[in-house]
């Protein structure tokens, strides 16, 4: 069987896109950790299947993660199947709208060159309780200063004087820790000044990522909600920075998607 595919990234961010219809209906967990890999596959930090648009939306998108598990949502993978839309000439007018495992997400296109786009993404608002706006969270011996909040998606946001300790680790055994029955995302966040907070990612089911959506939205709606910043926010990432901004009380962040190449995944079972 072959697999077609759409490849394409959001702030190096990456995705494989490809219709349901395209797909077989069942061990897509396994398929998802095969097309996924980075040696013997097409190599991406997820997939997404996307389904044609119903009602008021023009796509719907189930994402799964590079280990087989799925998510509600992944900002930068949004923004990748906004790109392939408007690529693929499917919508014509400057906003797209996707149905997600978190909801309908409205995306503007602020503009693009060849394949290269750029859109405003509405992120929604954060939900948390009082206890999880600052919270003492113990890992071992040590005693990390975290703020716990959902974007969508769970976001655990752990700030840092900097980032000389063994954040790769405390995130493995942050987003498997028993308080987060789920699993959990996983962001180091360093306040640079009022408006820039520096940050590295640790993403429930894919490791590493040299950015995320949502965990730059849960990022910077933690410093927020600290009063360590003010709106709007430069989100400084390994791959680039990406703009947050609230409006009354939601949350907007825009960054790039840009289209890599597409072809077929030959599917040996």
């Amino acid at each position: 069987m072959k697999i077609p595919f759409t490849k394409a990234h959001g702030a190096k961010n990456d995705f494989l896109l490809t219709w349901a219809g395209d797909a077989p209906a069942s061990g897509l967990d396994e398929l998802a950790r095969g097309i996924c890999d980075r040696h013997t596959g097409i190599g991406a930090d997820g997939w997404m299947l996307m389904a044609p648009g119903s009602g008021g939306d023009h796509a719907g998108i189930q994402l799964y993660n590079s280990d087989g598990s799925t998510s509600e949502i992944s900002g930068n993978g949004t923004r990748c199947a906004a790109a392939f839309l408007v690529y693929s000439g499917l919508v014509s007018e400057p906003e797209v709208r996707i149905r997600t495992g978190a909801g309908l997400k409205k995306l503007r296109l602020i503009d693009s060159q060849g394949l290269a786009y750029r859109f405003e993404m509405e992120m929604g608002s954060p939900t948390y309780t009082d206890k999880e706006r600052r919270l003492a969270f113990q890992i071992g011996t040590e005693t990390l200063d975290v703020t716990i909040l959902n974007v969508g998606n769970p976001q655990c946001a752990v700030f840092v004087q900097d980032f000389g300790l063994d954040w790769r680790r405390l995130g493995s055994e942050i987003e498997c820790h028993p308080a987060f029955p789920n699993r959990t995302n996983v962001s180091f966040v360093h306040v640079l000044d009022r408006h820039a907070i520096d940050v590295r990612f640790w993403e429930r089911g894919a490791g590493e990522t040299m950015s995320s959506g949502t965990g730059s939205t849960g990022a910077a709606f933690a410093a927020l909600l600290r009063g360590l910043v003010e709106s709007p926010v430069r989100v400084v990432t390994p791959a680039g920075d990406l703009d947050f901004r609230v409006e009354n009380g939601t949350g907007y962040l825009t960054g790039p998607a840009e289209l890599i190449g597409s072809g077929e995944y030959y599917v040996r079972r």
